[in-house]
């Protein structure tokens, strides 16, 4: 046999060498599901562990090391109450957020008490300038209304003889009357209104101010 034979005949016989180890060697192992059910026993299986579907499953590599865990599988009730209870506290975080955003603009609009006593008072100012003059218009019905009620004296015995013109000049005013009084009692409802909220707002800014006063600049 030449040597040209013998190296071909040695690359043959080393082709089928690999060929038959690599048949011999099994195939990587699988995931390993590894969990301890609700009786105390440590379970393990290449699948997910019916036994375990209420609690957490830990999937490890071939090699034993950790590669994730998975939760346990909920029913459709408990998934729905999961998810109502994420919601309720996604929206508790939405209402703190927009409770801190709604304090930051208060305080910048009022950066302390005197800005804010400032605006109150300004505000109850105007409802009573708006008072007073509402208050001069009555005065101003009332003695209209007593000029015409001397005229009507004369007609006391029997007011269906009082001219009509008098009678409606009369109806008016006291219709305009019974506007302006209701018009002043929305003007203290107002009031009433303003400080209620200016109240509160103290009641929300006085620890914002303290807090202010004392962060370093």
């Amino acid at each position: 046999m030449t040597h040209r034979h013998q190296s071909l005949m040695a690359g043959v016989l080393a082709s089928l060498v690999t060929v038959w180890a690599t048949a011999q060697t099994p195939p990587p192992a699988a995931e390993i599901y590894t969990c301890t059910d609700a009786k105390g026993r440590k379970l393990t299986s290449d699948r997910p562990i019916m036994e375990c579907r209420d609690r957490e499953q830990t999937i490890l590599n071939p090699s034993g090391t950790v590669k994730s865990r998975i939760g346990p599988t909920l029913t459709a009730q408990e998934l729905s109450q999961l998810e109502a209870q994420k919601k309720a506290e996604q929206a508790e975080k939405d209402r703190l957020k927009e409770e801190k955003r709604r304090d930051q603009a208060l305080l910048i609009r009022y950066p302390n008490q005197a800005v804010h006593q400032k605006e109150r008072a300004e505000a109850l100012a105007h409802i009573d300038h708006v008072k007073q003059t509402a208050s001069t218009r009555v005065a101003d019905l009332q003695r209209d209304l007593a000029t015409l009620s001397d005229e009507m004296a004369f007609y006391k015995k029997d007011p269906q003889k009082a001219p009509i013109k008098l009678r409606r000049q009369m109806e008016e005013i006291n219709q305009a009357l019974a506007a302006q009084e209701r018009f002043i009692a929305e003007q203290d409802a107002e009031a009433a209104r303003v400080n209620s909220r200016f109240d509160a707002e103290w009641v929300r800014l006085t620890p914002l101010w303290r807090m202010a006063a004392t962060t370093p600049q």
